[in-house]
């Protein structure tokens, strides 16, 4: 099966929720694509100064950007992944919603919060189980840190998920290159929609995203790359063939595992 994919790479404009998800929604009209993933919470911003003004921007599934989500997504009759700061009881969640044609499709909460984060968001409690499409193939949802945790990819692979939707605010030079790894390791291919740009708060905190976004084969190979401070949707054709798990006729990269011996948890 061959679908096209792409990645949204930009620079949100913090607390500016309606203009980030119409931007979105204006570049992703411009392109046919099957799958598009945004960056980590790209309806918002990332510099929240605590959870008051986190709660204060976040949204449900009833919110502006998740209805324009879906209402593009019948439109083009495709998938979307993308990052949204998501109600919660007392804080909100780093989520990111998947939609279909058909309507939400799944709704992932960031398990492990990087640095500052631990501060503003609930820590996510939805397990790593791979989404069906509905459309033929499974798909793994991951957001920005997680991807330092193998047995996040590991366990979305094992799954079933043959392509990993992976929506990033990347700080740390570390992910592109490790991506190599994960994708070859597991024979997936992932998608990291990154973002750039610095942002600010008034507590006088300041970050730099890194951008250059991409796309990585179960070869751990680039198929598709941008340079720091691109903007735009950029896409190319893949085909889940790659995603065979059998190396060579006497190797298959899941049923060699010696689970007999590993320990991955003390």
């Amino acid at each position: 099966m061959k679908l096209k994919v792409g990645f949204l790479q930009f620079k949100p404009e913090f607390g500016k929720i309606k203009e980030n998800t119409d931007f979105i929604v204006s570049e992703l009209k411009k392109h046919k694509f099957d799958i598009a993933v945004l960056p980590e919470l790209c309806s918002t911003g990332y510099l929240f100064e605590n959870t008051k003004q986190a709660n204060e921007l976040a949204e449900d599934e009833n919110g502006y950007f998740v209805k324009s989500l879906l209402s593009l997504a019948r439109e083009k009759n495709c998938l979307i992944a993308g990052g949204f700061c998501e109600k919660g009881k007392d804080k909100p969640f780093n989520s990111q919603v998947l939609v279909s044609e058909k309507g939400i499709v799944s709704i992932y909460r960031k398990a492990h919060l990087f640095y500052k984060e631990k501060e503003i968001f609930e820590r996510g409690d939805t397990p790593f189980n791979a989404v069906d499409t509905g459309k033929g193939y499974k798909v793994g949802l991951m957001i920005c840190f997680d991807w330092i945790f193998p047995e996040a990819m590991r366990s979305l692979a094992l799954d079933g998920a043959k392509v990993i939707l992976h929506s990033a605010n990347l700080v740390l030079p570390y992910c592109q290159r490790a991506m190599f790894a994960r994708s070859l390791e597991n024979r997936v291919f992932i998608i990291t929609a990154n973002r750039f740009g610095k942002e600010k708060n008034k507590k006088g905190e300041e970050i730099e995203f890194t951008g250059k976004s991409q796309i990585i084969s179960p070869n751990g190979e680039v198929v598709l790359t941008v340079g720091r401070e691109t903007t735009g949707l950029f896409s190319v054709e893949i085909d889940l063939k790659e995603t065979d798990k059998n190396l060579n006729p006497l190797n298959n990269l899941f049923s060699d595992r010696r689970t007999d011996l590993y320990k991955i948890s003390n």
